[in-house]
């Protein structure tokens, strides 16, 4: 289950500063985290948790392959073996997450939520003193476009969208957990939607799918951009988010924060970065054709979610950049810039997670599997 020169607990034995885990180690925001936590002196030693261990090995840090959603066996045999692995962190980073296969949300269910359920608990079995815990803007209720929203706005989600559902589902578990755990210091982080140029074939793969025709995401190349009725959203760099939780792993902070960087992403932006026109466009035939796409599997992003992205709020970062003294190095539209740029390079990592192209097949593999189906 580790690799390298791991204790019986999957550490290495590096001696002083601080011992973190990090659970979900190796996709879009665990690379990025384990980066940013290998990066500074504080800490001592990483012991990084994944499906799948990669070949990419960052100073610092050992690796251990536990799928916290795993159907067979014992659910208290993962327990006790996430138990074993927390033993002695100072805390458990928990960025766990299966974005597909939405055709299978009991799927989902089991990593997104079951899989977390199992991490809590195997902290406060470890007497870990600190849970760091990735929520999302996609926790939030429906809200406003025009102005900003703080942590205090309802965490209930969209219901309908899986992925909405699942965090606000975990929001309210972790309240509960807060009350029965006082000693545990938990954060929760709610980013908005993260980007990097290393994550962009992934991302393709999960929203996208393999028909998107990427080195044509080129200014002058896409003639236009939708203007639809709620299309405001907010994007970070990963990396920035990165350093929210490394901030949040070394510091005495709690509770929840927000984090994203400006401008907010609108039609006008996009097109900017494109070099395309912004045409006004009525929701419903957009949203029918995005349903049709899915419901055939030659997309695998649900309507259920686009619907979610244009009920979203914008939010208030205020506080993650006093109490954890945080600032994004990257503006929105340069992270979307690293996105896109990712997208025509077909950028990637070496991890399984963040692969250029799938084992065994790339994209073909991606259509054998089905559309909207591929974990």
């Amino acid at each position: 289950m580790t690799r390298d020169s791991a204790t019986p607990e999957g550490r290495k034995d590096t001696g002083a500063g601080l011992r973190v885990v990090v659970v979900g180690a190796t996709g879009n925001a665990g690379t990025s985290v384990v980066q940013a936590l290998a990066d500074d002196p504080q800490v001592g030693s990483i012991l990084g948790i994944a499906r799948r261990i990669p070949r990419w090995a960052p100073a610092k840090t050992t690796w251990a392959g536990v799928d916290i959603g795993q159907e067979s066996g014992r659910d208290d045999d993962r327990e006790d073996l996430l138990t074993r692995l927390f033993r002695g962190a100072d805390a458990v980073v928990h960025l766990a997450w299966l974005f597909q296969p939405t055709h299978r949300p009991v799927t989902t269910w089991r990593t997104n939520v079951l899989g977390s359920l199992r991490v809590f608990r195997a902290v406060a079995a470890a007497g870990v003193p600190a849970l760091v815990h990735a929520s999302s803007v996609g926790a939030y209720s429906p809200g406003p476009k025009d102005s900003r929203v703080d942590e205090s706005w309802p965490t209930h989600g969209w219901p309908e969208a899986a992925y909405c559902r699942e965090k606000s589902y975990l929001e309210r578990v972790l309240d509960g957990y807060e009350h029965e755990h006082p000693d545990i210091r938990v954060v929760r982080m709610r980013p908005g939607f993260l980007f990097k140029e290393a994550a962009a074939t992934e991302q393709r793969r999960l929203f996208a799918g393999p028909f998107l025709p990427h080195r044509l995401i080129r200014p002058g190349l896409v003639p236009l951009v939708p203007d639809l009725p709620g299309l405001r959203f907010q994007a970070l760099h990963t990396d920035d988010a990165a350093q929210a939780f490394r901030l949040a792993v070394t510091s005495t902070a709690r509770g929840a924060y927000n984090l994203a960087a400006s401008p907010v992403v609108d039609p006008e932006l996009l097109a900017g970065l494109l070099d395309a026109r912004v045409v006004r466009m009525p929701l419903k035939p957009v949203r029918a054709a995005l349903a049709a796409g899915w419901y055939s599997h030659l997309l695998p992003a649900s309507p259920q979610l686009f619907d979610a992205v244009l009920r979203l709020p914008v939010m208030d970062d205020s506080r993650a950049r006093q109490e954890l003294d945080w600032s994004p190095r990257w503006t929105a539209d340069e992270a979307v810039s690293a996105f896109l740029a990712g997208l025509r390079k077909g950028s990637g990592m070496d991890t399984p997670t963040l692969a250029r192209r799938l084992p065994h097949g790339g994209r073909l593999r991606e259509l054998r599997t089905g559309v909207g189906e591929h974990p």
